[in-house]
């Protein structure tokens, strides 16, 4: 007899048979999103070239783009956990492609802030990890929850790996704009992910509150509840370091590398090394969290990036040194990921997620911002990456200690009102 009472498709853990189909269209999207978004420091030089307006000025547009794609996933995980992840990674898409097509018509500092800091970098943030692992932790069963977010997240780096000898070729071969133009056209091959992915945890959650009795939160008072977790703002503090170094070297490490006078190619392919091997990082991370304590994890990958930076400073440039260098941080790279949405699950459970990763998101973007925008300062003023490298060991340092403190448990909910 059907039970009439049966949550709809949206709040139904993925059968195993389509759990890989899920999978793949999270993944996918990501990778497709994300790989256009870290290989944009690729085209630093040329948009330089082209408009003349300075590094610094066209590092405060990516900047903006790192704030901005934090700032777009708490809202976006808020509509997408209440009206649902395909209309929301729709738009997102939709965002991406038209910001990034229009960039080389862009010749001011504001018009690269509206194509690469709003447009582009808004879209990535709607169609970007907050959204994308929450509908994974909705439609997977929490056994598979782990890997499955390892998965997602190997798919953003799988994405870097391919785009950035997809962008150098096609620069070789059609020039920097109409390269950055057909990445663009390539992001709409993430639509189908929109119906896979179609759906929202709200039915999910009053279902949990019915059978429990526990209440379930609004989006208000579950950004409320985890801003008075001391566990939740710790973590969101490492999150903050972990984006200094992501941005940092997705925007700077060509410039960092034509510093050391080597060729341009060697830019290229450490971005398409560290996507390669945070791959492997990201697996093996997802797979990992279900057996060791994730804070644990997370003080482990800090202090690595942090140990991999200060050997870089003192090892002589040569490509090899390069490109050692970017497969250890590739490790490192997005495998802090997993992990922490690991945590966030864990505390707060999947009702508000995309909503609870989004805030954690946004401060990440935070520190995105500050590495993009100092990264480029820096060297205009200095005509040398170096200080910001001892901030990035500083704060490696900073982020390794401040999980040691977190709490892997539920905060206290309050109980739900009587019928």
């Amino acid at each position: 007899m059907k039970n009439e009472n049966a949550p709809p498709r949206s709040a139904v853990p993925a059968a195993p048979r389509a759990l890989w189909l899920v999978l793949l269209a999270a993944a996918g999207a990501f990778a497709l999103t994300m790989g256009t978004r870290q290989t944009m420091g690729l085209f630093l030089s040329a948009l330089n070239t082209s408009t003349g307006l300075g590094i610094g000025s066209i590092s405060l547009a990516f900047a903006f783009g790192q704030l901005w794609w934090g700032l777009t996933q708490p809202f976006a995980g808020a509509v997408a956990d209440r009206v649902g992840t395909g209309r929301v990674i729709l738009l997102g898409v939709a965002l991406v492609a038209l910001g990034t097509f229009i960039t080389p018509y862009m010749t001011t500092t504001a018009g690269l802030v509206l194509a690469i800091g709003v447009l582009a970098a808004g879209g990535a943030g709607m169609a970007g990890p907050s959204v994308l692992m929450a509908a994974t932790a909705r439609l997977v069963p929490l056994r598979h929850r782990g890997l499955a977010t390892g998965v997602v997240n190997a798919g953003g780096s799988f994405g870097q790996f391919v785009m950035a000898p997809i962008a150098i070729g096609l620069t070789a071969t059609v020039g920097w704009a109409s390269a950055m133009q057909w990445l663009g056209v390539l992001v709409l091959l993430a639509l189908p992910s929109v119906w896979v992915l179609r759906g929202n945890s709200q039915a999910l959650a009053a279902q949990a509150a019915a059978a429990s009795g526990v209440k379930a939160l609004t989006a208000r008072e579950a950004v409320v509840q985890a801003l008075a977790t001391p566990s939740y703002r710790y973590l969101a503090a490492g999150f903050l370091v972990c984006g200094f170094h992501v941005a940092f070297l997705a925007t700077h490490l060509p410039g960092v590398i034509a510093a050391c006078g080597l060729a341009p190619e060697v830019g290229g392919w450490s971005l398409a090394v560290i996507g390669l091997f945070n791959i492997v990082g990201s697996l093996a991370m997802g797979w990992a969290v279900g057996r060791w304590r994730m804070k644990s994890l997370l003080s482990l990958l800090y202090a690595v990036r942090g140990l991999a930076v200060l050997a870089f400073l003192l090892a002589p440039k040569t490509p090899a040194v390069v490109l050692v260098f970017a497969a250890v941080m590739g490790v490192t790279f997005l495998s802090t990921v997993p992990p922490t949405a690991g945590l966030v699950a864990k505390m707060f459970g999947t009702a508000n997620m995309a909503l609870l990763f989004g805030v954690v998101m946004l401060s990440h973007q935070i520190g995105g911002f500050l590495g993009a925008y100092l990264g480029g300062s820096v060297f205009q003023a200095t005509g040398s990456y170096d200080w910001v490298w001892y901030i990035d060991i500083v704060l490696a340092a900073g982020a390794a200690l401040v999980h040691l403190p977190i709490r892997e448990a539920q905060p206290p909910r309050p109980a739900a009102s009587a019928a």
